[in-house]
């Protein structure tokens, strides 16, 4: 993830920066509150929708009644699929056509990864629907750009957030368990990563120097799935709403993007990207693969082996990552390691942001060893 370093000098410091979405609202049958809060908002007219199979086939019917009521005429488009430039460009070319005064993304990390670069391109308010809580992407001012081959190209960073970010957590309780844990895989690193990014002093994705409640937000992230994730992947397996599950989809939606936003992004995410590079780990979601960059960052930095051990046990039991197999990766493949090291540590990249200079051999070594103590776990 692309960051810019602080300059260490008293008389010129970085500002402290926090940022958020003007409003979060969870629950149960959320989506039928999606008319009011966009009437709260002073939003009306004509609002593209951009949504994935599962918001097609579940809120579809809702749309149409609460929101012509409320003066919004939906018009739902599908999404292609992959948060591509060409993919952008063509709904901002649909919504001129259209008239259109507001963007909505509905489904995955994606679909709101695309919503918001359409509804930059145009200056108009985005509102964000997740059907999944398998990403910290709904709350975010910036989108993950990626080629037609699935690998990251690049981030789109913006000026405004969501107006409005909406979830309606029965729908994530009938999605599949694995884009929960997807989710919380993603999330689990935004502590590590905050306490990382506070210690060496770095900027942030929003361009400032952490703030206190950004890290205090990263660490309330982590203790929730630390103390509720199991629970909440019950739940899901139920296909049930629980006291549980709305406090890790909160932690994993809310408190994640509040906290890697607000707090920063270190070696984890770096190596996620590294991976993407890899063809086998196409088929493999974000938070997996962010949880395994997660392993590789606490071995890089030579945290305490009980607290790693804690991690691996953690994840382990809720069904992430521990091995490089897992996410595709052939750890035999020198050619497969160099390549995720050398991507992890491109200019720019958060790997810079650990308090220490992090080379494409020492991201290599820590991948290595991540790797073998994961396979004798299993």
């Amino acid at each position: 993830m692309a960051h810019s370093k602080s300059v260490v000098c008293i008389h010129q410091r970085p500002l402290i920066v926090f940022a958020s979405p003007g409003r979060y609202v969870q629950g149960p049958g959320a989506t039928h509150e999606l008319g009011r809060e966009m009437q709260r908002l002073g939003l009306q007219g004509r609002v593209l929708i951009i949504a994935a199979g599962t918001a097609r086939r579940e809120l579809a019917s809702i749309w149409q009644a609460v929101l012509p009521p409320v003066g919004i005429e939906p018009i739902v488009e599908a999404f292609a699929g992959e948060c591509s430039n060409a993919e952008i460009e063509r709904l901002v070319q649909l919504a001129k056509q259209l008239n259109c005064n507001a963007v909505i993304g509905a489904g995955g990390g994606k679909v709101s990864d695309t919503a918001r670069a359409v509804a930059d391109e145009l200056n108009l308010p985005v509102v964000i629907t997740p059907t999944l809580a398998s990403t910290d992407s709904p709350c975010s001012a910036l989108s993950v750009i990626y080629n037609s081959g699935g690998s990251v190209e690049g981030f789109r960073f913006y000026n405004r957030h969501p107006l409005l970010v909406l979830v309606d957590t029965e729908v994530v309780a009938r999605a599949p368990k694995r884009q929960l844990v997807g989710g919380i895989g993603d999330a689990l690193a935004t502590w590590f990563e905050a306490r990382t990014v506070r210690e060496s002093c770095s900027t942030t994705v929003v361009g400032g120097l952490p703030s206190r409640t950004g890290t205090a937000l990263a660490k309330l992230c982590c203790e929730i799935l630390l103390a509720d994730g199991p629970a909440a992947c019950a739940a899901v397996e139920a296909k049930a709403t629980t006291p549980a599950l709305e406090r890790v989809v909160e932690a994993n939606n809310l408190l994640s993007g509040l906290g890697f936003e607000s707090g920063g992004l270190a070696v984890a995410h770096a190596v996620h990207n590294g991976i993407s590079e890899i063809e086998g780990s196409h088929c493999h979601i974000h938070g997996e693969k962010v949880a395994f960059g997660l392993l590789t960052q606490l071995v890089l930095e030579g945290k305490p082996q009980s607290e790693i051990n804690e991690i691996y046990r953690y994840q382990q039991a809720v069904g992430l990552p521990i091995c490089l197999a897992q996410v595709g990766v052939d750890a035999n493949s020198d050619e497969q390691l160099n390549r995720i090291a050398e991507r992890s540590v491109i200019p720019g990249e958060s790997s810079h942001n650990e308090p220490f200079p992090v080379s494409a051999a020492a991201v290599s070594a820590a991948l290595r060893a991540a790797d073998q103590w994961g396979r004798r776990l299993l």
